[in-house]
């Protein structure tokens, strides 16, 4: 197993710290906090004992007890923590997206490179088995490939603190969020790593009072076809995503956490594809990093950075079409 140290005490975290535990692929050593109290709850919650505490970065990267990070702080955040832990010669698994900007992607892509380390961006539905099976079927059909819409909206938590005047990160442009870089990663990663590379990108956002987008429409424009990507964090959208072949269309229930996958012809003939889906969505992802680093899985590992660069150049290009800026375009 591979010693682990993690930033980060939300429900993201314990979630890949349970996958972790389940596929028996890294052993949680190191805790970073804000607070020793949060990462003392975090550590109790988990179960775990003789978990080392650190509330400094600079200690806490310094340390010799681990040898893979994962990342999952506020969006704006990222890259600062990401290539401190390069720095230090660690391999680091930091959640989607990866960085705010595509300079700061090539900064820490150079880095890990040049360092020979691992830079995973962690979209966790790519290496699912039910995707792979929508994947595989794509590639097996792409002479009839003839667009895609994928949508994937849910009411954030966070949304009626910010409707009372709080200014929670995932809606502060300072900490690069909104609904783009947040649910819509999952949905881009699903057009880059189906469809390739887009020709052109425009998105049209609903923008909030903060600066950030609430909810907005994207447009991915390939040689023969496009793609529509719906994404949304001020309300709650329960339509199916599709990718048209013509006469026949696959129809998912979500554009990000696919449960259920169905084929339909043109005479409204439905069947559903046999799938497999673990309880914890982020099994597949802590398997497959995993394998990379223990077989030193270079052509894999390229690959995977190749649709992270594909991914962070469209949310770029998205926002910039949109007009939307944030912290990070501000430094140099």
């Amino acid at each position: 197993m591979i010693n682990l140290g993690i930033i980060g005490t939300n429900w993201i975290t314990e979630q890949f710290i349970r996958a972790t535990d389940e596929t028996k692929t890294f052993s949680l050593k190191h805790v970073f906090s804000r607070t020793e109290a949060k990462a003392n709850k975090f550590i109790k919650d988990l179960s775990k004992k003789d978990i080392q505490v650190s509330t400094d970065l600079d200690e806490f990267f310094s340390s010799s007890d681990f040898e893979a990070v994962y990342i999952a702080s506020p969006n704006g955040l990222h890259f600062q923590q990401a290539k401190l832990a390069l720095e230090h010669g660690k391999n680091v698994i930091v959640e989607k997206p990866s960085t705010s900007t595509v300079r700061e992607f090539t900064i820490l892509d150079d880095l890990a490179h040049k360092n020979g380390l691992f830079l995973f961006e962690a979209a966790r539905q790519i290496h699912e088995p039910i995707f792979k099976k929508i994947q595989h079927y794509v590639e097996n059909n792409r002479d009839e490939l003839s667009g895609a819409t994928l949508s994937y909206m849910k009411y954030s938590s966070r949304y009626d603190a910010y409707k009372a005047g709080e200014l929670p990160n995932i809606f502060n442009p300072k900490f690069s969020g909104g609904a783009l870089y947040d649910l819509g990663v999952y949905t881009v990663y699903d057009a880059v790593v189906l469809f390739g590379q887009p020709d052109s990108v425009n998105y049209v956002p609903e923008i909030l009072d903060s600066g950030i987008d609430g909810s907005g429409s994207l447009t991915l424009k390939y040689p023969k076809f496009d793609v529509n990507i719906i994404v949304g964090k001020t309300k709650n959208s329960y339509m199916t995503s599709e990718i048209y072949f013509n006469r026949k269309t696959l129809l998912m229930d979500s554009g990000g956490d696919i449960t259920h996958v169905k084929l339909a012809d043109d005479d409204k003939n439905i069947t559903t594809l046999p799938t497999s889906k673990s309880d914890n969505p982020m099994d597949s992802e802590a398997s497959e990093f995993a394998r990379i680093i223990n077989e030193n899985d270079q052509e894999t590992y390229e690959k995977l950075l190749k649709y992270a660069r594909i991914v962070n150049r469209i949310l770029e290009q998205a926002r910039t079409s949109a007009g939307l800026v944030f912290g990070a375009d501000e430094e140099k």
